[in-house]
């Protein structure tokens, strides 16, 4: 990309939720891709590995765990973000995530939007 655009990658199987937050942050100044499941994120990892920045995911919908994994795994320079409704396993989510999952659905787009922010700013100085 030459408008060095950060890139999200917005995996939420729910497009009602996904659209308008993926607006969002398009409004934000981020490239968003979206991808309904984990097969479909997979196939954006694999296309544009080096190219995504952050990754958003829903924790319990299409294999979010797993695909959290499979990132830290295949892509590890690439953050990771979990979101949902997730009174399962935080320590394991803690395991594949910086800070485990801590965005509950349904959205609060700022709330994504700072996460995003810090995430990369982060990584950034490090």
């Amino acid at each position: 990309m030459g408008n060095s655009k950060r890139i999200v990658l917005l995996v939420e199987s729910d497009i009602l939720i996904r659209s308008p937050l993926a607006e969002y942050l398009r409004e934000c100044g981020y490239h968003v891709l979206e991808a309904s499941g984990a097969t479909e994120a997979r196939q954006h990892v694999q296309a544009a590995a080096s190219s995504i920045d952050v990754i958003l995911a829903d924790a319990a919908g299409d294999g979010g765990f797993a695909l959290a994994s499979w990132v830290r795994e295949v892509q590890p320079g690439v953050a990771v973000v979990l979101a949902g409704s997730v009174d399962m396993a935080a320590e394991k989510a803690g395991n594949l995530c910086e800070q485990g999952p801590d965005i509950a659905k349904p959205y609060d787009h700022q709330l994504v939007l700072n996460r995003i922010r810090r995430m990369l700013a982060s990584r950034d100085r490090g």
